[in-house]
């Protein structure tokens, strides 16, 4: 399959043919895991405090004849502490046990606990692929919400790789045809919960994807076009061809991205 080139007036420069990885089966199922896998390593341990519900002093003996004992009293063998006494009878109050008020947790979370999702290489790999390959199917980046100009798929020209200013790279998008995808991804809702409280108050969407094929400073010049990300070729992970774990991302692939691509047999 060819894609046609287009320099930044949107004018056709030539054709390339796409390398192997963008014949890949879309595999939905695999992108799943590999979007989970790779979420269940950002995610935070936690853990209740070592020492929580145990600050209490509730020994208790239940020994005959043992001043401050319970035994004989007919109670259960719950911990307790001593609020107040009078002679040798105690006013005792349950704590330290899990059913009693202001006691331990039963199972409190540990923070040894593991949440990293393993998935296989090849499983990885291939969910990449199919990642990639879902990029230049029109219905299913038209399913995400992206809004497409009619040329969708393309390639962009290796020129646009040495951009550094937000303005340009601004006005090269819209002469591209994605004035109304910009304008999508600059929406924002403000999230609905406790979320608000806990710096997150927004949701905000997805925009492009630029793929070039080194790090350059273009990634500098799209920081603050909202929804806009730029990745290197060799960086591609199934989270960033598909958020969220659903593919068909708009993507747009430089001409050297699709060659170091070739050349290298990434991701095979």
């Amino acid at each position: 399959m060819k894609l046609d080139i287009f320099d930044y007036t949107k004018s056709k420069v030539g054709e390339i043919e796409l390398p192997s990885q963008f014949y890949e089966e879309f595999r939905p199922d695999i992108i799943q895991r590999a979007v989970l896998s790779i979420q269940s390593r950002k995610r935070q341990s936690y853990a209740a405090s070592p020492l929580a519900g145990k600050r209490a002093s509730a020994k208790l003996s239940r020994r005959r004849r043992d001043y401050k004992g319970s035994y004989g009293f007919g109670i259960s063998r719950v911990p307790r502490k001593i609020m107040t006494k009078r002679g040798t009878r105690m006013n005792w109050v349950g704590a330290f046990a899990p059913g009693t008020v202001g006691g331990r947790r039963a199972h409190p979370p540990k923070s040894e606990k593991l949440w990293e999702l393993k998935i296989n290489t090849k499983e990885r790999l291939k969910a990449i692929r199919s990642a990639i390959s879902s990029t230049i199917l029109r219905d299913l980046v038209t399913a995400r919400g992206h809004i497409l100009p009619k040329e969708y798929p393309f390639v962009l020209d290796d020129k646009f790789e040495s951009l550094n200013k937000t303005k340009d790279v601004t006005d090269i998008l819209v002469k591209l045809g994605f004035e109304s995808e910009l304008e999508r991804a600059n929406i924002k809702k403000v999230r609905a919960g406790k979320g608000k409280a806990r710096g997150r108050k927004y949701k905000k969407r997805k925009g492009p994807l630029i793929v070039v094929s080194e790090a350059s400073k273009l990634s500098k010049a799209f920081a603050n076009i909202p929804g806009v990300d730029v990745a290197s070729v060799r960086s591609l992970n199934a989270e960033l061809l598909a958020p969220g774990a659903k593919a068909g991302r708009l993507t747009l692939w430089t001409v050297g991205a699709i060659n170091t691509l070739q050349k290298e047999d990434l991701f095979n």
